[in-house]
């Protein structure tokens, strides 16, 4: 898998020297990694503080790093359209209410396994 995983990065990086992009995929790099620092490990940070006292605090930690993952995948997408652009139909989809179908999502499937998580506690303390 490593050698798969080398292979892979090898590839790109030839498509990017290759295209010309290598300034902005620099750029690209630089801003997620200040964006990670200064905006998403702090606040993953503050929320698991807050979340020290709340009895389902694991399930709910990670709700919420699948919630800021799929976040910051369609991130971009989720910009694009306030960025002027020429051709409207580079990104036809309705992107925003999309992400926030995927966030109840997250957010019922989370609930539903908490609720399921609780009602076998109870089963196991009804049989014992």
């Amino acid at each position: 898998m490593g050698a798969l995983g080398v292979g892979l990065m090898a590839y790109g990086a030839s498509l990017v020297w290759r295209t010309g992009s290598a300034a902005e995929v620099a750029v690209w790099l630089v801003g997620a990694v200040l964006l990670h620092d200064a905006v998403v490990a702090p606040l993953v940070l503050g929320v698991g503080l807050l979340l020290g006292a709340v009895p389902a605090r694991g399930l709910v930690r990670g709700a919420l790093v699948v919630a800021g993952g799929l976040t910051l995948i369609a991130l971009p997408v989720l910009l694009a359209p306030y960025r002027p652009r020429a051709n409207r139909s580079v990104l036809p989809l309705p992107y925003e209410r999309n992400w926030l179908l995927l966030m109840a999502l997250v957010a019922l499937l989370a609930t539903a396994l908490a609720a399921a998580r609780h009602a076998h506690r109870l089963w196991q303390n009804r049989h014992r």
